[in-house]
């Protein structure tokens, strides 16, 4: 649907005088009811209340209701982006912005309005000074921190030792490396000078002789001097076996760390697997509580809002859709039989005994209309089509004849109807049929009504001037434009069935009299209903518009009067063929669609006929 949004009031959403937020207001849809639906209402925003009048103009005479916005919550709509709902304990308002802008600009205003009430706004912080409120922030902080930082500290802490451990771990593998590295040298040196004085031996023993003593004395000195120890001062430096302790003890500190830290870590998944474990049983606490708040939700008084109504995210099942439009339909049953109680009606004619005449449709023939009648009733002169003649007239001619072909067949063969009633000469078939999720059943339905003409029948069907005195289910009706005196636009609202949305039609509807191509059988009179578009129309606002395609085609059965007896009524038999496609539109549940048709179709035929033959008691025959 529509709405028609605006504001009144400043650019700026605070006074820069007061520091209040300005009036706020601007035409906004609420929901009524469940009958009146979506009504549009003038809503103000000033205060920290949020007021409604039945319009700007009518503020005068005060408001229809009012909301303090102190301790109100607003819920943005989870589907529906216009919409967003007001609730302060049991009251909630459901209101509809004219798109998402506008709805954003509303719950901006009343938060705004919330906040310079006092209650959490900012500018009460302010007030009371940023320091308390400084203050009590890092209370709350340390509070809720404290118990997770003890938790964590040993963790943490063991974290940093191991940390420790490596450092000093990389230190002394340095350093031991260093160790090793002197060590490799300094056997490389030793082996060296000892290949060297094993070359000089050689070498003294080929040369010229020398004194035993000298020789000797060199010989000797080499030797010790050469095959000393070696003894690099960088070995000396390092205490290996300390070295080799502490990186042992290194080694066993970082073991048992990790240990350590494994422990905790056990610890804390066991401490995690509580958390969710809690977690867990409050997620099906929570459950429980929606539940039973839905439960409770239905028993108050907003139950049957716009979340409950007809729609693709409607929040109530196929059962209780199906309970709640029975029941609003045996609500208006009963007000319609209240009322027509309460009018004077004309005695309906005496029952036809069974050995009557009428016992069976293959006695009657077709008689032309008595020169000597006149009828009372007023009525339409329709002999041929060329006589209609409007911008419509080929698609009615084509309507038309397409009911005298298809809608007269039998239903028989592999057509697939199904008998879904069956009431003394009243027979209802129909064929189930879906397109997109939407219900389009056809439906047909023959009947054989006593002294009554096809003439008459057809004439009460389309005649505008006695449509309310029938038709039960029609909330208003105007006729948008008369084509001739044959066809007439017509646009109609249906009485709303809650939670089913509220329907309108526009069609042209058309009245024919087709005249027989043998003289064995009847002629036909034909009304002709289907929808059309139309300049004049009124918009769609609140209604699902359906679409219709939908005829009364009848033919009148005479038997002869014994002698030389006149016609009379108990003469004639009125053979009705009534077929409708409609598709309805909308999210309503396909069961609900076909057992309310199955329901309501029986029962307009049996009214309509009735009303036709109790209008008709008594008055000259029209053929």
């Amino acid at each position: 649907m529509s709405e028609k949004s605006s504001s009144s009031g400043s650019d700026e959403d605070v006074d820069p005088e007061s520091g209040q937020p300005v009036e706020f207001g601007g035409v906004l849809s609420k929901w009524t009811n469940y009958i009146h639906g979506w009504q549009d209402r003038w809503v103000v925003l000033k205060n920290n209340t949020l007021s409604y009048y039945k319009s700007e103009d009518e503020r005068e005479y005060g408001c229809r209701g009012s909301l303090c916005l102190s301790k109100a919550v607003i819920t943005p709509h989870e589907f529906d982006e216009c919409r967003f709902d007001i609730s302060v304990n049991d009251s909630v308002w459901y209101l509809r912005a004219e798109d998402p802008e506008h709805r954003q600009e509303w719950i901006e205003s009343i938060e705004l309005h919330k906040a310079e009430s006092g209650y959490g706004s900012e500018t009460s912080l302010r007030r009371h000074g940023s320091m308390l409120s400084l203050t009590s922030a890092a209370s709350a902080l340390s509070s809720t921190s404290t118990s997770s930082f003890k938790k964590g500290h040993r963790l943490r802490e063991k974290l940093a030792e191991m940390e420790t451990f490596r450092d000093i771990l990389c230190r002394q593998v340095d350093t031991l490396q260093k160790y090793f590295d002197s060590c490799g040298d300094a056997v490389s040196k030793d082996e060296f000078q000892r290949d060297r004085v094993v070359e000089e031996d050689e070498d003294e023993f080929l040369t010229t002789t020398r004194p035993d003593g000298e020789h000797n004395h060199n010989n000797n000195g080499s030797k010790e001097k050469l095959f000393s120890p070696a003894s690099p001062k960088v070995i000396n430096g390092i205490d290996f076996k300390g070295e080799a302790i502490t990186f042992k003890a290194t080694t066993a500190g970082i073991l048992s760390t990790l240990s350590h830290c494994i422990e905790l870590m056990v610890k804390r998944e066991d401490s995690w697997q509580k958390r969710l474990d809690k977690e867990l049983e409050k997620r099906r606490r929570v459950e429980d509580a929606y539940r039973c708040a839905m439960s409770e939700l239905k028993k108050k008084s907003h139950y049957g809002g716009p979340d409950y109504e007809e729609g693709p995210n409607s929040l109530i099942n196929e059962d209780e859709f199906f309970d709640a439009v029975e029941a609003e339909l045996d609500r208006q049953d009963k007000i319609e039989e209240q009322c027509q109680s309460e009018k004077v009606r004309t005695p309906r004619p005496p029952p036809v005994s069974p050995t009557d005449v009428f016992s069976a449709i293959s006695t009657h023939r077709f008689a032309d209309k008595p020169r000597s009648y006149s009828s009372s009733v007023s009525s339409v002169e329709l002999v041929t089509a060329s006589d209609d003649v409007h911008r419509f007239s080929s698609q009615v001619e084509e309507m038309v004849q397409n009911h005298m072909i298809y809608s007269l067949q039998d239903v028989g063969g592999d057509a697939n109807w199904q008998l879904v009633i069956e009431e003394g000469e009243m027979k209802v078939y129909r064929r189930e049929v879906e397109e997109n999720g939407i219900v389009l059943d056809p439906l047909k339905a023959t009947h054989a009504v006593k002294g009554v003409t096809g003439h008459e029948v057809c004439h009460y069907f389309w005649d505008t001037n006695v449509r309310n005195d029938w038709e039960t289910t029609i909330d208003n009706f105007n006729v948008v434009e008369t084509l001739s005196d044959n066809a007439i636009i017509v646009y109609q609202t249906h009485k709303r069935v809650w939670p089913a949305s509220q329907r309108d039609i526009l069609y042209l509807s058309a009245i024919r009299k087709i005249l027989a191509t043998n003289e064995n059988d009847p002629d036909t009179w034909l009304v002709c209903n289907f929808s059309v578009d139309h300049d004049k129309a009124p918009p769609t606002n609140r209604c699902v518009r359906a679409k219709i395609n939908v005829a009364m085609i009848c033919q009148t059965l005479v038997s002869p009067p014994e002698g030389d007896k006149e016609i009379s009524r108990d003469n004639i038999l009125c053979k009705i063929t009534y077929v409708a496609n409609v598709n309805p539109g909308g999210w309503a549940p396909a069961s609900v669609l076909r057992a309310v048709a199955k329901r309501e179709y029986p029962k307009f035929l049996k009214r309509f006929t009735s009303y036709v033959q109790e209008k008709t008691a008594g008055n000259p025959i029209l053929f």
